[in-house]
């Protein structure tokens, strides 16, 4: 695969348990181990942070893409994604995400097309595909 399709970020510890994310032409974003870890931090992004909502900006930029080949007009999309820890005789790992999309659509015949693309975003996403996480979805479409 060809350079434009590689992403590098870099990451400077600056105190304690934070540090700076980085990646060329982007803003720089504080990162820090999670509060409910030993010396982690409130209010700071953590990796397991980045790690949910990888996979959920991978489900709505996929959503968005397919939306707009299937030529489905909506109003309006947002999610959100809780990512739940578990233990294996290796150490604790991201265990499952749930995925809540709710799209709003103007019209009820408009329902199912925009709950298909939606599995099919699940199914594409190359995020939740490259991950052994098991990746769940609570779709909702709102009539508005």
């Amino acid at each position: 695969m060809s350079d434009d399709h590689s992403y590098t970020t870099n990451v400077e510890w600056t105190r304690s348990r934070k540090g700076a994310l980085s990646s060329p032409g982007l803003p720089t974003m504080e990162v820090a181990t999670p509060p409910n870890f030993p010396g982690g931090h409130p209010g700071i992004w953590s990796p397991e942070h980045l790690f949910v909502a990888a996979a959920e900006v991978c489900l709505m930029t996929t959503f968005l893409a397919i939306a707009e080949k299937s030529k489905l007009e909506f109003l309006a999309y947002r999610s959100s994604a809780t990512g739940m820890l578990g233990k294996l005789d290796r150490g604790m790992f991201v265990e499952s995400i749930v995925l809540r999309p709710r799209v709003v659509i103007a019209d009820e015949s408009l329902r199912e097309k925009a709950l298909t693309i939606l599995e099919k975003a699940k199914k594409h996403c190359l995020i939740s595909k490259s991950m052994v996480t098991e990746i769940k979805m609570e779709p909702e479409i709102v009539v508005g």
